[in-house]
């Protein structure tokens, strides 16, 4: 098996052979549908008992109620308090690049006047209640806390309810201090399916919320799906992508470490380089052959990198440019001389990484922008979490006596072309001469 794989796009079978690299089954597993179906059956009929059971069952941890397993928003701000300096500087400093940032996407009420009087516009408000899901045990993200809290504040959300699961009791003090930073309200000790269920459906002691946000294992994915239309969701994500534009002007063991820098996160993450100058993607296989065995996380590298990752020889970057809108993938690295010149040949990615300084792990953490993002291709139809997936737009509509003259009429014309009568009669009644 080759530690990479190595592509060329005047290559004869060049089209099936990227068809074959980017394909992911995203079916679902039938015993986790299962389980995860009976599991969101159980916790709207029976409500806290039954995420105490299940809570008991897989996290090993004992209640006799579930406000036992809400943890005090003391005990968050102890925890950022107890951080190493060094710790809690990092942690503090992202907070605030992150909080900034969308703070610029924030939107507003707008209207506007016609002539006749007629107000139309547009008022924007938060959402009531949001519910945020994070990792417990060893996949406990702080980075993730902050990336999908902060932009809910920033919205103006009211109530930011988190889960977190604690497996034997052990709660992570990064977490918690990363929901003192990014403002949560209430955080329940509880996760899988049955917290996706309970934030869904409310229970005796937590209440519903109107959207769920936040990463999870496959059961919690799968509850989330299961849950979509009771309330939102941000997005089903699957294994992660990182795509390289390179000319050949950076140092080919940064980019090589680029490429781990998502390959290490599963067997199924993807790591692609594309680049016109075979030269240079000689020595980007050399500097990964030679860094690899100093990884920790070598193992699932070197399964990533040769089911799922490619060097590819590319006519030039205008080609690779189109190949990026072809691939769409989750991260961009345009780690190339001029990333202005070629940024307008860019329709689809995530996320955008432009000149050899501006690694992916920057966007992952601390540059500001947020790291939630679309998977899988759905770079082509969908956007990075932000302010706006907190906030919703009702229009306003204000119509003066005069404007119901000039809109009556339509009104009347289209709704009687449609056979819906009692439409063109509502419309009608406002005019001066209905005939």
């Amino acid at each position: 098996m080759p530690l990479i794989n190595r592509l060329d796009t005047r290559s004869a079978d060049f089209d099936s052979a990227l068809t074959r690299l980017l394909a992911y089954d995203a079916s679902q597993d039938e015993s986790i549908e299962s389980t995860v179906r009976d599991i969101l059956h159980d916790v709207q009929t029976r409500g806290d008992a039954a995420v105490l059971d299940y809570t008991a069952r897989f996290d090993r941890v004992q209640a006799g109620s579930l406000t036992a397993l809400e943890i005090p928003r003391s005990d968050c701000q102890a925890a950022l308090a107890g951080l190493p300096a060094d710790r809690r500087a990092a942690l503090e400093a992202a907070a605030e690049r992150v909080r900034r940032y969308h703070e610029h996407q924030r939107a507003q009420t707008w209207t506007y006047t016609e002539p006749d009087g007629t107000m139309l516009g547009q008022q924007i408000t938060p959402l009531d209640r949001v519910g945020l899901y994070v990792p417990g045990g060893k996949a406990a993200y702080p980075s993730s806390v902050l990336m999908n809290a902060i932009p809910a504040k920033v919205a103006g959300v009211p109530e930011l309810i988190m889960v977190t699961p604690t497996p034997g009791g052990t709660r992570n003090p990064m977490v918690l201090a990363a929901a003192a930073l990014g403002g949560v309200d209430r955080i329940f000790a509880i996760g899988g399916a049955q917290a996706v269920g309970a934030l869904a459906y409310g229970t005796q002691t937590l209440p519903a919320v109107d959207k769920i946000v936040g990463p999870g294992n496959a059961y919690v994915a799968a509850a989330k799906r299961r849950v979509f239309g009771t309330v939102g969701i941000d997005m089903i994500a699957g294994p992660s992508e990182i795509l390289i534009v390179a000319d050949g002007s950076t140092p080919a063991e940064w980019l090589a470490v680029d490429l781990f820098s998502q390959a290490e996160h599963d067997e199924l993450a993807q790591a692609i380089l594309l680049c016109p100058d075979e030269a240079y993607l000689n020595a980007v296989r050399d500097a990964i052959e030679r860094l690899l065995p100093q990884q920790p996380r070598a193992d699932i590298l070197r399964v990533s990198l040769a089911n799922r990752g490619a060097l590819i020889h590319t006519t030039g970057l205008e080609q690779a440019c189109s190949l990026v809108n072809r691939i769409a993938p989750e991260h961009l690295e345009l780690s190339v001389r001029d990333p202005q010149a070629i940024l307008p040949l860019i329709r689809h990615a995530g996320a955008i990484f432009m000149g050899a300084y501006s690694s992916e792990s920057l966007g992952d953490y601390c540059a500001g922008p947020n790291h939630v993002l679309p998977t899988a291709r759905t770079a082509r139809f969908s956007s990075p979490l932000g302010v706006y997936d907190f906030q919703k737009r009702s229009s306003l509509i204000q119509v003066s006596a005069t404007g119901a003259q000039t809109l009556g009429r339509i009104a009347v014309t289209l709704a009687t072309s449609e056979g819906l009568h009692a439409h063109a009669a509502s419309a009608a009644l406002r005019l001066n001469d209905p005939a």
